[in-house]
């Protein structure tokens, strides 16, 4: 097992909980905690144990975003040598690869939650919260702009008013208003957030077959920029090749028999 000093990692078939793990410096985010995250995420990726991953932090903070020694260092420097070639395969802005791992990324926020952090949360596909939660994008009082895709990410969850308005203000919010907004999926008490998000996998593992999870991941998030048409012709591709898999019969069979289907897992073998 690889050993990590910024996060903690466990495997609990058919859960992956990686935990940040910087609490005294509320799980701020150094070039080498975001190099374990990814690898984490990877290895979880390739783990036919694994159904679904939560992302957390340990202490008070789910994450303050970007180190603040880290910042100090950028802040000033020419940043087109570290931008991301326009040929490459990796998209620009931290944590934009969660969106095309398949399976399903789940952010179990567990406190104060701010710039990159907030990001994590966002690129995450659900956001179960601590009613001890707190959000704020920070950028703009930093001198920044709305980065790694939360100026894309935030209308399409709140709304063009309300995501301008974080955005440009930068208040903190709490977790209920979070709710209300629809930045987030669900509140719970602090003693139940891991709990409900692995009740939320283990719930999957039990019902829905992970490459059928995976396909319909890219789908939705390959058609937020796609026409009606296009959507409707690529969705029918996918549907006549899933209705004649091995996991369409098994879920036919399943049903019939009234018994619980079994799924294959994606993953290395």
């Amino acid at each position: 097992m690889t050993d990590y000093s910024d996060i903690e990692v466990e495997i609990d078939d058919p859960v992956a909980i990686i935990r940040l793990n910087r609490p005294e410096r509320l799980n701020a985010f150094t070039y080498h905690t975001l190099r374990e995250i990814r690898g984490a995420v990877d290895s979880a990726a390739s783990d036919r144990r694994v159904v679904g991953i939560i992302i957390t932090g340990n202490g008070r903070g789910f994450s303050a975003g970007l180190d603040a020694d880290v910042l100090a260092k950028l802040t000033g420097e020419q940043s087109e040598a570290a931008s991301t070639p326009p040929d490459s395969e990796e998209w620009p802005g931290i944590f934009s690869y969660l969106v095309r791992v398949p399976k399903p990324v789940i952010s179990a926020v567990n406190g104060v939650t701010a710039g990159g952090g907030l990001i994590l949360a966002l690129m995450s596909d659900l956001r179960i919260v601590s009613s001890e939660a707190s959000f704020t994008t920070i950028f703009l009082k930093r001198g920044l702009i709305s980065e790694h895709g939360s100026s894309w990410l935030l209308p399409r969850l709140v709304g063009l008013s309300r995501a301008l308005d974080l955005l440009w203000m930068s208040d903190r919010i709490d977790a209920d208003e979070a709710l209300r907004m629809g930045l987030v999926d669900r509140v719970v008490a602090p003693e139940r957030l891991l709990e409900t998000a692995r009740e939320y996998i283990q719930r999957l593992a039990e019902t829905s077959p992970p490459a059928a999870i995976a396909e319909t991941k890219r789908l939705v998030y390959r058609h937020l920029g796609s026409q009606l048409e296009e959507a409707l012709r690529e969705a029918e591709v996918s549907q006549n090749r899933f209705v004649a898999a091995p996991d369409a019969r098994e879920g036919a069979a399943a049903f019939l028999e009234k018994r619980p289907p079994v799924f294959s897992r994606l993953g290395d073998q």
